[in-house]
């Protein structure tokens, strides 16, 4: 299987082909999910909720990003990797912008990045598409704006805010993006922006119709002790199950049955002989 590239993406919205696309944050988790055939892998700044604790993602920083984009990268050999751009690595000027986004691609190995926000948001994205880094754009429910909107809230519902979603849209598009995320937005603008552009969106709490859908591994799985939005499905269960596990090793450990004769190291006993 060849690596999935920016223009394999582009292809399957045009051969009306759906896109997957999952957030891992790992190795060994990246491999697994490389193996399954997802296309693309996002390296998400929902680190910093999912693995690292914090309240929301505005705490994760380049080195973070950097660091776990790098480990998804050295466990994908197939799937498009997709590193975070995290708060503030791309507001204060375009110059900055497009250090940050070639750190992603140099030091963590992603061959792509993805950024928030709407049209204030575009002439960032368009220097770093200048310095041939592919973009994908996320609109809608932006976490890194959770202050701004006054919680996460879904996006789009009211008159203004749907055209503005709207003309973010084309306005990436025209900048150049290869894709666009949209976030808890509703299921028919969804439907209308996805109609509406040539490049793909990846839908994430915004309906079946988007070109391709975008969930966090851990939530999917059933990992995640948290919060879970209403627009995720458990494919499996794993929290009980490895809670199980944990507790058969602590049982094991205090009881001595653990580990076994076929779990240890066997040493010649005329060498243990000469010991004594």
């Amino acid at each position: 299987m060849s690596r999935v590239t920016v223009a394999t993406i582009k292809e399957k919205k045009l051969n009306k082909q759906k896109i997957s696309m999952l957030t891992s944050y790992d190795y060994s988790m990246a491999a697994m999910v490389d193996e399954a055939g997802i296309d693309m892998i996002l390296v998400g700044d929902s680190v910093g909720m999912v693995q690292l604790g914090f309240e929301n993602t505005l705490a994760v920083s380049m080195d973070d990003m950097v660091h776990h984009t790098a480990a998804v990268a050295r466990g994908t050999k197939n799937a498009l990797v997709v590193g975070d751009m995290p708060f503030m690595s791309y507001h204060v000027s375009r110059e900055e912008a497009v250090r940050n986004a070639g750190r992603l691609i140099q030091e963590g190995g992603a061959q792509a990045v993805k950024l928030e926000g709407g049209l204030e948001r575009v002439e960032f994205a368009k220097a770093i598409i200048d310095a041939q880094i592919p973009v994908m754009a996320h609109i809608g429910l932006t976490p890194q704006s959770v202050n701004a909107f006054g919680g996460f809230k879904v996006q789009g519902k009211d008159l203004d805010t749907a055209k503005n979603l709207i003309a973010a849209a084309h306005a990436f598009e025209e900048a150049g993006a290869f894709a666009i995320t949209l976030e808890c937005v509703p299921v028919l603008l969804a439907k209308k922006i996805t109609e509406e552009l040539s490049i793909p969106t990846i839908g994430i709490g915004a309906g079946a119709y988007c070109d391709g859908q975008v969930l966090v591994v851990n939530d999917m799985l059933g990992m995640f002790k948290g919060h879970i939005p209403k627009f995720v499905k458990k494919f499996a269960n794993l929290e009980p199950l490895i809670k199980e596990a944990l507790l058969a090793y602590k049982l094991e450990v205090e009881a001595g049955t653990f580990p076994g004769e076929e779990h240890g190291f066997t040493i010649k006993e005329d060498v243990l002989e000469r010991l004594y």
